[in-house]
């Protein structure tokens, strides 16, 4: 029995047994083991080509990992990302109805301003809201065989008798 309980201590330890880390960016959890350009990108708000930029206007390599950066590389990271001084084209939110300006939302800002946009496009009852509205698509698909399922009509195929 001791024998068993030797060679179990003596054994290396697994890929598995090792903690991830997780590094935490603007209230998203990004895994450590991620390089930058591809880690950035969880962000709810951040593109690829806006990932690319933030790397390339604070000269931090894409291919290092998050879990690498030190605490004031991440302060650069979210203040870029909360006031990106990008060209307009890369924007999110692109003359803004309330305010006219051109605006990046990130994070909970964006879910909030799509909400707040629909419910708008169904008070003002135009066809994309009223599309919001039954559950169909709003960008012209097609919906004979594509988009059966939920909304009322719940039947989708063919009945037996």
């Amino acid at each position: 029995m001791e024998n068993k309980t030797e060679q179990m201590e003596k054994k290396p330890m697994r890929k598995e047994d090792k903690t991830e880390t997780i590094v935490r960016i603007l209230q998203t959890d990004i895994p450590g083991k991620r390089n930058v350009y591809a880690g950035l990108t969880k962000i709810k708000g951040v593109s690829f080509s806006m990932s690319n930029t933030i790397c390339y206007k604070l000269k931090i390599d894409k291919r290092k990992r998050i879990q690498d950066l030190d605490v004031k590389e991440l302060g650069m990271i979210s203040e870029i990302v909360k006031n990106p001084q990008v060209p307009k084209f890369m924007m999110n939110r692109r003359l803004d109805i309330d305010t006219g300006a051109d605006k990046h939302l990130i994070t909970t800002e964006l879910d909030l301003r799509k909400e707040f946009d629909i419910k708008r496009l169904k008070k003002i009852r135009s066809y994309r809201g009223s599309r919001h509205a039954l559950g169909q698509p709003t960008r012209g698909q097609r919906t004979k065989s594509h988009f059966r399922k939920g909304g009322k009509n719940k039947v989708v195929g063919v009945r037996k008798k």
